[in-house]
């Protein structure tokens, strides 16, 4: 018998104000945000800074937030990705190939639920690791449908 489905999410913040970020996290039921960012204190994040978030996200939408910087590139392969040393399909291939040196397809089942958003700083998914992540979790978990706010 199949698995029934899941619906995740992923969404940026960057070039969003809370009223947009917010809403459209209500809007799409989403019920927690896992933030996949290496480092959430950054004073640049404005509301996404981690303890404002996490406040924020209780407060107006009753949002959990859990921050999984496991789930993130390495500073790094980050910096060589944003200085243009490696190409975007070098970076994809280096961060899919550190999601299986985290073995992170053993622990989908512990940790990612229906209603799930994977969060990070990209405005749009294209070049974004979030994007990966979700294709991922896709390739080694039955029944994962994706929606990119």
């Amino acid at each position: 018998m199949p698995n029934p489905t899941k619906k995740i999410f992923t969404i940026g913040f960057t070039k969003r104000n809370a009223e947009q970020f917010f809403t459209k996290l209500q809007k799409n039921s989403v019920k927690r945000i896992v933030d996949v960012r290496l480092k959430n204190t950054s004073q640049l994040a404005g509301f996404a800074k981690s303890d404002d978030l996490k406040y924020f996200l209780n407060a107006i939408a009753r949002i959990d937030y859990v921050h999984r910087p496991d789930l993130a590139p390495t500073n790094e392969l980050l910096k060589g990705f944003k200085s243009k040393d490696i190409s975007w399909d070098q970076y994809s291939e280096q961060y899919l190939a550190l999601a299986q040196e985290r073995k992170i397809d053993e622990s989908l089942d512990d940790w990612l639920h229906d209603g799930d958003c994977l969060m990070c700083s990209e405005r749009i998914p294209t070049h974004c690791h979030r994007k990966l992540l979700a294709e991922f979790i896709q390739k080694h978990m039955e029944g994962i449908e994706v929606c990119h706010l």
